[in-house]
């Protein structure tokens, strides 16, 4: 019987890769776990395989393997808590990196891990598996092999890039807003940014998470600061907002007086809504952009 989104999930070794407790045999149950109809075996799986390849915020030999089920899962509309396991993506993807690390750069960021050579070094990682006592030296090796695994994680994603963009148009808002804001850390490809352009006015969660990845884009596509400044005369208020802040980001002094506007009010404002998939508070947004103006 076909597996559906985790078909060959079987095939992978998972107890030659090891995760944060151990062994990764128990990862596929998790995985399938996924797609109980039990809510609470769902959340628990979710729980445990996040603790097991995204401990504390590192990445193991383990969590690679898990991408692209990930992806699948996400894929399929039959998955519950879609906006949930593409969280996860995201946090295995990325890692915590906030949103002043966009636009990415993932040569430099991931350069440390080419000091690791999985055949040379495979030694040094079982003995710590081992929890034997390593030198100095080795420690540092260990150093490069989670930059390397986070790198690991963060290409296979990548790989994944034309399923994601997909993704921004999903039915369901939260799926399209954390698409959008895990979009903004690839390559931004013409898809992309044609993507991110066609998230409709009326949908104002991923319109504004769609915002905020443009904001960070460094596409040159004359299209976007049409369409954001087009967006700063929204009568939704976190759509004009983070047009605002896009287009403050983007042009610079060449705002217009209607996006300024928009900043200058809401940085007196509290109660500011959320972005979707942006873990900085809109306030917070909102300051960057006053700042870059040199305003801040």
């Amino acid at each position: 019987m076909s597996d559906g989104p985790l078909a060959g999930l079987d095939a992978v070794p998972w107890h030659l890769l090891h995760h944060a407790y151990g062994p990764a045999t128990d990862v596929p149950g998790q995985l399938r776990a996924l797609r109980s109809p039990d809510p609470a075996r769902r959340a628990d799986a979710l729980s445990q395989l996040s603790g097991n390849v995204y401990h504390q915020g590192t990445r193991w030999q383990a969590s690679r393997a898990v991408v692209p089920f990930l992806v699948a899962l996400t894929d399929d509309p039959e998955t519950p808590d879609r906006a949930a396991v593409v969280q996860l993506l995201r946090r295995i993807a990325v890692g915590d990196r906030r949103d002043d690390g966009l636009p990415f750069d993932p040569q430099r960021t991931f350069a440390a891990g080419d000091a690791f050579d999985g055949a040379d070094h495979d030694d040094i990682v079982q003995r710590f598996y081992a929890e034997e006592e390593l030198a100095e030296d080795e420690i540092d090796v260990l150093d490069a092999a989670a930059v390397r695994w986070a790198a690991d994680c963060y290409f296979s994603a990548a790989a994944c890039l034309s399923t994601i963009t997909v993704w921004v148009s999903d039915s369901d808002d939260q799926v399209a807003a954390h698409a959008a804001a895990l979009a903004a850390w690839f390559e931004p490809t013409a898809a992309v940014v044609s993507a991110l352009l066609a998230v409709p006015e009326h949908r104002p969660r991923p319109r504004a998470s769609a915002n905020l990845a443009l904001a960070h884009s460094p596409t040159t596509d004359v299209r976007v600061d049409r369409r954001l400044r087009e967006l700063t005369g929204s009568g939704l208020a976190t759509v004009a907002l983070t047009a605002a802040v896009a287009s403050a980001h983007r042009v610079g002094g060449a705002l217009s007086e209607q996006a300024l506007s928009i900043l200058v009010e809401a940085s007196e404002r509290d109660d500011l809504e959320a972005v979707v998939g942006w873990d900085r508070h809109p306030r917070g947004f909102v300051m960057l952009a006053l700042r870059r103006l040199g305003l801040g």
